[in-house]
């Protein structure tokens, strides 16, 4: 199935395009649906040379260690864009990629990217942008597994999915609107899941964390301020 004209005007990348020219590209897309679990691409396959967007749902972003320790990189949004090596690299894909949920993921043929990229060379401005914010985030990630504690790692997790991927106000508390097990936010941070537990009772004077991965922050100031680095009381 192909890509509508609606569908890709929508994706940041592609904002700047006139009707005609996502018209030229929507014939050089494809839509393809993933089931909850099921694996979009694994570590080291040798993948397509497409631009990869995630249309709606979320991915999980994760690599596999030589002793076999799983460690999430990332979580995909509807938006997103990934596997940058099918455009820019030597075409392996650097991490596994599951879906979180069922989701669409929509594909453009890289030759005909590249057509559109010299019409209107602020597509690759907008790609590069992205990528060079991915660096960026690698960077904090690199830097705060070296020197930052783990109770204040685990606190930016929480801002950042607060801030960035949606929250809601309940009873003067802000909640979390994804949901994340003990696992997965362990093995986003670099910790063992019996010591993110830890962590929590740490954190339950101020951020409440339920069975089924909800959190409940009530303090939002006082989880800012161990976010960036300020003792807690």
């Amino acid at each position: 199935m192909k890509a509508t004209v609606e569908q890709l005007a929508k994706i940041e990348i592609f904002t700047s395009l006139n009707p005609t020219e996502l018209e030229r590209l929507q014939e050089h897309t494809a839509i393809r649906s993933y089931r909850q679990g099921e694996v979009v691409m694994y570590e080291g396959d040798r993948i397509p040379e497409k631009l990869y967007t995630l249309l709606s749902g979320s991915l999980r972003v994760a690599k596999t260690a030589a002793a076999g320790k799983e460690t999430i990189l990332r979580t995909l949004f509807q938006g997103d864009i990934f596997a940058a090596p099918a455009l820019l690299g030597n075409g392996i894909a650097p991490a596994t990629v599951t879906a979180e949920t069922d989701v669409e993921v929509l594909t453009t043929e890289r030759e005909f990217l590249l057509a559109a990229i010299r019409e209107n060379p602020e597509i690759a401005l907008r790609i590069l942008a992205v990528f060079n914010q991915r660096l960026q985030q690698l960077h904090e990630t690199v830097h705060g597994l070296v020197s930052e504690r783990a109770i204040v790692r685990l606190a930016r997790f929480i801002h950042y999915f607060g801030v960035e991927q949606g929250r809601k106000m309940a009873d003067n508390s802000v909640c979390l609107e994804k949901r994340f097990p003990y696992y997965q936010i362990a093995r986003s941070i670099g910790i063992s899941y019996e010591e993110c537990v830890r962590l929590f009772k740490k954190l339950k004077p101020f951020v409440s964390y339920s069975r089924g991965g909800k959190i409940i922050v009530l303090d939002w100031e006082k989880l800012e301020n161990l976010a960036s680095g300020d003792e807690i009381d």
